[in-house]
């Protein structure tokens, strides 16, 4: 999972192991996006202390997060990443908009960089696996790091783009990739008129715009990393893997359902996640209710038979 604001290239999907650095724009934009929306929280609790409690901030930030999170969940990782069920163009084009609104990188290059994620978990090519990283405390922390962010600022490897030719077969989606920046300034801008209008002052505007936009982008952006950091290192391992994938309840939770990560890397095509009653997998209870209403149809999940073959042995 990635924040980058460069979509990928069209000509690159011949080159399928080089590596090449990342321009200094994109640097700096990467940095940018990490460190702003912190500035804004930290300026955001200096300049509302002492003017009393308000729970506007607080809901335009929860609400925004779930939306734009469920964007990343559902749209960029369960249907187009791993086309865990098939949904009408209409509800594609309002997922690829929200998982824009996420901050987390152009639509084709997010997809592509999660399905190198899966084909090389934990290897050499895996963008941000923690265990490559030496041993010890050292290792570990390195590891951990590069993992949760540092990966953003490692070289970009070549040849992406054809791990993505299905995606690359939808103009709507390319269109959508393409208008990643944008979209990203509108994402700011919808907070900020909620907040507006919800208290007719300037001032719910600009807490709208900060907790409703940067401050939720932070938390979509922590949360969504640590599956790529501590679901690699800390949890439960039910199932056999490839890879070192641990299911965390914490982030189960807290990234909606995308922490019950070994569950995820055992079938990786299954809409479900928490794949037992407690697992709450509040993206899949989504998919659940669109696919009764007649929104989202062929929804794959495995069978008891099949989660019962890949048990670990103890």
């Amino acid at each position: 999972m990635i924040t980058t604001f460069v979509d990928v290239p069209k000509d690159d999907s011949h080159e399928h192991h080089a590596e090449h650095d990342v321009p200094r724009m994109l640097v700096a934009a990467n940095m940018l996006i990490i460190l702003l929306p912190m500035i804004a929280l930290v300026a955001g609790c200096i300049y509302f202390w002492g003017r009393g409690f308000s729970w506007m901030p607080l809901i335009l930030m929860t609400g925004a997060y779930i939306a734009t999170g469920l964007g990343i969940t559902i749209g960029y990782h369960r249907l187009f990443t791993h086309r865990a069920f098939e949904t009408s163009n209409t509800l594609k084009i309002f997922l690829a908009v929200l998982g824009s609104m996420a901050v987390e990188g152009p639509l084709l290059r997010w997809v592509a960089t999660h399905r190198r994620h899966h084909q090389h978990s934990d290897e050499e090519q895996d963008p941000h696996s923690p265990h490559l990283h030496g041993s010890g405390w050292k290792g570990l922390l390195q590891g951990l790091f590069h993992a949760h962010m540092g990966w953003l600022f490692a070289p970009h490897v070549r040849g992406l783009g054809r791990y993505v030719g299905d995606l690359r077969k939808d103009p709507a989606l390319k269109y959508i990739s393409r208008m990643f920046v944008p979209i990203c300034i509108l994402g700011l801008i919808i907070p900020a008129i909620i907040g507006g209008l919800c208290t007719m002052t300037w001032t719910g505007a600009l807490q709208g715009f900060i907790w409703g936009g940067l401050v939720r982008i932070m938390v979509v952006h922590h949360f969504t990393w640590s599956v790529n950091s501590v679901c690699h290192l800390w949890g439960s391992r039910p199932y056999e893997t490839h890879d070192h994938s641990r299911n965390n309840p914490l982030f189960g939770i807290l990234s909606l359902g995308e922490g019950w990560h070994n569950n995820h890397h055992a079938f990786p095509t299954s809409a479900r996640h928490g794949l037992r009653w407690w697992q709450f997998d509040l993206s899949y209870c989504i998919i659940w209710t669109l696919e009764k209403l007649g929104l989202v149809w062929k929804v794959k999940t495995p069978d008891t038979q099949t989660m019962t073959s890949k048990l670990r042995v103890a």
